[in-house]
């Protein structure tokens, strides 16, 4: 129950990046978003001194590596 929890916030806070960097896109595109983005949030964060220590700050930094996911993405597509 835990993964499918895991995996309904990821789409969210994915969601959440792609409407703050104005992205469409299918449901699977914010998951992997959201997923990515916990990943590359976190690894950054994490080089800077930084932990997240409650669902707040783990939302804040999820939805920041997301936008710096669709960043990268937009950039690799042109």
């Amino acid at each position: 129950m835990g993964l499918i929890i895991s995996l309904a916030f990821s789409a969210l806070f994915g969601y959440l990046a792609g409407k703050l960097m104005n992205l469409a896109g299918p449901w699977y595109l914010y998951l992997l978003l959201g997923l990515a983005g916990g990943l590359v949030g976190g690894l950054l964060f994490g080089l800077l001194g930084f932990s997240s220590n409650s669902i707040i700050s783990e939302a804040i930094v999820s939805i920041i590596g997301a936008c710096v996911v669709i960043a990268l993405y937009r950039t690799l597509r042109k």
